[in-house]
């Protein structure tokens, strides 16, 4: 039979595919993103208060916010 070596006998070394730049014509580095595409594309996660309803909250969000569009993935409920 085989003799099988111990993990932490193997050597491991990082595969890097390829370096590659984020070309700004199809977006940016997510510390450079503008405000209004992060509100464009963005998710936020929140924990809702116990009592208004996840429709509520979302409406909340769409008027502090001053967006046109806002809506939740699923129950915000507990």
């Amino acid at each position: 039979m085989p003799s099988i070596p111990a993990p932490w006998t193997i050597k491991r070394e990082l595969q890097t595919k390829s370096e590659a730049e984020t070309d700004p014509e199809y977006g940016y580095k997510p510390d450079e993103r503008p405000f209004p595409d992060m509100l464009r594309f963005g998710i936020i996660n929140l924990d809702k208060p116990p009592g208004p309803s996840s429709h509520e909250v979302a409406a909340w969000v769409r008027r502090i916010l001053g967006v046109k569009q806002a809506g939740h993935g699923g129950t915000l409920e507990t």
